[in-house]
């Protein structure tokens, strides 16, 4: 979800700090809810500013670092499971990841997750 524009934080600030409205009358007539009018005006009074705060990061990857033994593990063995993935990867680099978590790092690493390309797509066969 993206951040609300930084002319409309100014707008419903400048509209609190007149205190014609009660924020709830403010939050309606911005479309925005009460608690954010109430988080915007309480991160104002303390820094005096209604800036967004750049984005945290979230948590690091766990396989970053193993992208070389996944690769390699790949390239001998086409048709490796994701389970026998994991397993490699935990005894070489003690990283503990789940099979969608090995899914997901494949993807990123545009290797191919089917175990062989010989097999058909579905159980019935077009005649």
């Amino acid at each position: 979800m993206k951040a609300y524009s930084q002319d409309l934080r100014e707008r419903v600030i400048a509209a609190v700090k007149q205190g014609v409205q009660s924020q709830s009358e403010i939050a309606e007539t911005f479309g925005v809810s009460q608690s954010t009018v109430e988080t915007w005006w309480r991160h104002w009074r303390t820094t005096r500013s209604v800036a967004t705060l750049p984005h945290a990061g979230g948590n690091p990857r766990v396989l970053s670092e193993c992208a070389a033994t996944i690769r390699a593990a790949v390239k001998q063995q086409p048709d490796i499971t994701l389970a026998e993935l994991c397993e490699q990867v935990a005894e070489q680099h003690g990283a503990q990841a789940s099979p969608s978590m090995m899914c997901r790092e494949l993807q990123r690493l545009h290797l191919p997750r089917k175990k062989s390309r010989s097999t058909t797509v579905s159980a019935t066969r077009r005649e």
